[in-house]
């Protein structure tokens, strides 16, 4: 059976209903009292997603995949996120054939200018300097015109690696202290985690709580490496661009579940 006859077969209405009424089961079992308040999506399977459809141009799994980003934040506002940050390019991603990163990047600029035209609280995170010079105006354009939007912040990870940001957190703190007249040997002798903390991408937010991870790969790529020594993960096994509602509750279902001990 071909994806595209499960998706518009004769049983897709009775599917469809089953799964609102599913939908709502899990919603309605969610306790309002532990819901994650910063989310962290690792936005996988785009290409494996167009290939099971029988596409050719990986690039339409993108677009899909861009598409359903709107559903997400919708969702996340009804359950009370704060903060969700989408990994929409790796730094690893840039070594990609232009054939195929050209229109990708063309895409993000694209996604990124509707959520800010969408009113969306915009933050770009990632190493702006590595990417071309239009995306980098796009991102940093989005963020300045949506910085005092209210309600859901939206971190948008493009050219975004977590070892890059980590060294550049510390290129940073070391830059800031050489201002100040700090000598090595002096910042040696008092830095500790929250030095390095204040200068990463997300500074200033709470560390994510939940990272969820679309395709059903068990690994985190580097997303976020800093931050998620004390997340909860979730692995889910849809494609992005088929990631739904109830995919997502049950990702709230599973974390509120867990018992978070942070080492104690």
């Amino acid at each position: 059976m071909t994806s595209a006859v499960r998706r518009s077969g004769p049983y897709a209405a009775i599917r469809d209903a089953v799964y609102r009424m599913y939908e709502r089961r899990v919603e309605a079992s969610l306790p309002t009292d532990n819901i994650p308040r910063h989310v962290g999506v690792i936005l996988d399977g785009n290409r494996r997603w167009a290939r099971s459809m029988g596409l050719t141009d990986v690039n339409t799994g993108h677009r899909a995949g861009a598409d359903k980003i709107s559903e997400l934040l919708h969702w996340c506002t009804e359950a009370g996120v704060e903060v969700v940050t989408l990994w929409l390019l790796s730094t690893d991603n840039l070594s990609r054939p232009a054939a195929e990163l050209d229109p990708l990047l063309e895409i993000i600029e694209n996604t990124v200018q509707k959520l800010a035209a969408d009113g969306w609280h915009v933050k770009p995170v990632g190493a702006l300097d590595l990417l071309p010079d239009k995306t980098a105006r796009v991102l940093k354009d989005a963020y300045e015109a949506t910085s005092g939007a209210p309600g859901l912040i939206v971190n948008v990870a493009v050219g975004y690696g977590g070892r890059r940001e980590i060294a550049d957190a510390v290129r940073s703190l070391l830059l800031e202290q050489a201002g100040k007249g700090t000598s090595i040997e002096e910042l040696a002798e008092v830095l500790d985690v929250e030095h390095i903390a204040e200068h990463l991408y997300t500074r200033g937010q709470p560390d994510p709580d939940l990272l969820i991870r679309t395709s059903g790969e068990q690994r985190l790529s580097g997303f976020m490496l800093w931050q998620s020594a004390h997340s909860e993960f979730y692995f889910c096994e849809v494609h992005w661009p088929d990631f739904r509602k109830v995919d997502f509750l049950r990702a709230l279902r599973s974390y509120a579940a867990r018992h978070r001990r942070f080492g104690s």
